[in-house]
């Protein structure tokens, strides 16, 4: 039987330089590759060339889970190198578990936005890693 239950925001879960992130409103990461067709003899392309990788993402937060990240990178958020792993699916719900584990993150910006009627502050954090696992 085919079970077509969608994961959930309820679902995921991260955890963030060795602590389970309770603030946070999104999470976002992607793998990119440098790719090119190549032509030689004929007007269509022989193959598709490979070059680097790049890892990026950002972490949305509020600001009392910015601050534990900002205190756990001695008061600047751009100096700490974490990892980050986010697992999503609830088993109880008949999920399979999946696991990214995000290596080498390290935050690009760190940036503050107030408008006026706000009921917290959310903190918008890009950042940019070495690698992605499957774990």
């Amino acid at each position: 039987m085919f079970n077509s239950r969608e994961y959930e925001w309820s679902d995921v879960n991260v955890v963030a330089a060795g602590r389970p992130v309770t603030g946070i409103r999104g999470v976002k990461y992607s793998s990119k590759q440098e790719k090119e067709v190549l032509h030689a003899k004929g007007n269509k392309p022989h193959s598709i060339q490979r070059g680097n990788k790049t890892y990026d993402g950002e972490l949305t937060v509020t600001q009392s889970e910015y601050e534990a990240l900002r205190a756990a990178g001695g008061g600047d958020i751009l100096d700490i190198s974490i990892d980050i792993v986010v697992a999503y699916g609830n088993p109880s719900k008949g999920d399979v578990i999946t696991t990214d584990l995000l290596m080498g993150v390290e935050f690009t910006e760190d940036n503050t936005e107030w408008k006026q009627g706000d009921k917290f502050q959310e903190k918008s954090l890009p950042f940019i890693f070495l690698d992605k696992k499957n774990v």
